[in-house]
């Protein structure tokens, strides 16, 4: 009898799993980190500064340090190696970090018909025969490799180069998901790949630099970053359009404006940066008193900005983005015009739509499994043809049990690699010893 029970008890704890141990290792790996990486950062918003004062602080001058003299630096770098010194977003401001921007902004300097062109026809390429069960993050990867590989090459993008630029920025989102462990001879390869290739690029690339170091900055900005990003950016809007049937077939019906609120609905409530940090090169008054010295790290909390002042903020509203007041929202998904804004502020949208509107002109989207800002599951979603019947309650029950139980699966494997990347890092401490290295005489 008290074996029956016993064994009646653990069949419910173990059935009873993904509901509650996922959260746990999660809040476990939380602490883990910060007690690996310290505790240097500022939260912004957060009881020192207010979430009305987070525009102003982001913009403020002296918050213009990326990487020199914080550890935190350390942990980047090592997800972006090789090459994150050259990286745009990792380089201190001077003369390297203003051509590397104006070349940055060159290579993005296209006609928005020719960019939108571009994108639907890689779309159609990604998506012809594709139908069921897919991993939505990894179905737009060599959609947007083949694409970043013409706006740097202007020659159609090969299958060889499209399967190596995907591969790496797999691998690198993969492991800043804490997923996976790098793979470097992945992200070397691509290296190589580019070095041969340098003299192809359709603009003068940044003189002053190694070759090495060209083919590194191609690789973060627009191989690594660009990929990435929008890759991620889709899968999340994708995703979002999926979970809300009505507003999916609103955004295939309506017209360019309400499917721009929609992206941007999208983009505050799943931000593709959870927290930027930057380092005060100077101190900083806040009245009162208060002034936080040169050398603080400043870390800007997006998802905290995005949700605070919205009524309901974790609702899908498109509608939050109808009217003028629109602008006064706290919506920052490209960065703060004043400080290093993303470069591709300006075309991303424009082919976020074009492509959106190739996946509502073929399919309708359905998916039971979780949506969390960092998307670990990389977006499992059903693709079915326009016309068919919709999906059986069966099939996504199974989908969400599935994704349950990956869930507890992968909670772990992000507690353990995760835990390990994070000490490699400060062992490693890439950041630190380049800068040391710059100081030598």
């Amino acid at each position: 009898m008290l074996t029956a029970a016993l064994l009646t008890l653990a069949a419910a704890v173990l059935a009873s799993l993904p509901w509650w141990l996922p959260g746990r290792v999660v809040a476990l790996r939380v602490l883990v980190f910060n007690r690996i990486n310290g505790d240097e950062g500022i939260p912004v918003p957060g009881d020192l500064v207010g979430v009305e004062r987070f525009k102003e602080l982001y913009a403020h001058p002296a918050a213009t340090g990326r990487s020199r003299g914080a550890a935190l630096s350390d942990l980047f770098w090592y997800w972006l190696a090789p090459g994150p010194e050259m990286h745009q977003e990792h380089l201190e401001a001077g003369e390297r970090y203003d051509a590397v921007a104006r070349t940055t902004r060159a290579l993005l300097a296209v006609p928005r018909a020719e960019a939108e062109a571009l994108a639907r026809r890689h779309a159609a390429r990604a998506l012809g025969g594709v139908a069921g069960r897919v991993r939505l993050r990894d179905l737009m990867m060599p959609l947007w490799a083949g694409f970043a590989w013409e706006l740097v090459f202007a020659e159609p993008c090969p299958p060889e180069s499209r399967d190596l630029v995907a591969a790496n920025a797999d691998d690198v989102v993969t492991a800043l998901k804490c997923c996976g462990l790098r793979h470097m001879d992945r992200r070397d390869r691509l290296t190589r790949h580019l070095l041969g290739r340098l003299d192809r690029v359709r603009v003068p690339l940044p003189p002053g630099l190694t070759p090495l170091q060209q083919a590194h900055y191609l690789q973060g900005a627009f191989f690594n970053t660009a990929v990435v990003q929008l890759s991620e950016a889709m899968a999340h809007l994708l995703m979002t359009l999926a979970q809300h049937p009505a507003a999916q077939e609103e955004a295939r019906r309506g017209d360019d404006r309400h499917l721009d609120r929609v992206i941007a609905e999208s983009l505050r409530l799943h931000p593709l940066f959870g927290i930027a940090h930057r380092v005060t090169t100077a101190p900083v008054d806040l009245g009162g008193g208060r002034v936080l010295p040169a050398g603080s790290v400043l870390c800007f909390d997006y998802p905290a900005f995005h949700r605070a002042g919205h009524a309901d903020p974790g609702r899908f509203d498109p509608s939050r983005f109808a009217g003028p007041a629109a602008k006064d929202l706290n919506h920052l998904p490209f960065g703060v015009p004043a400080n290093r804004p993303c470069p591709a502020r300006g075309l991303a949208p424009v082919v976020m739509r074009a492509v959106t509107r190739e996946v509502l002109g073929r399919y309708a989207l359905a998916t039971s499994a979780g949506h969390t800002r960092s998307l670990p599951n990389r977006g499992p979603c059903l693709l079915l043809p326009l016309g068919a019947p919709p999906p059986a309650r069966a099939a996504l029950a199974r989908m969400r049990l599935r994704d349950r139980w990956e869930d507890v699966w992968r909670s772990l494997v992000q507690l353990v690699l995760g835990t390990y990347m994070v000490w490699d890092a400060r062992r490693l401490r890439l950041c630190e010893r380049h800068f040391a290295r710059a100081a030598r005489p």
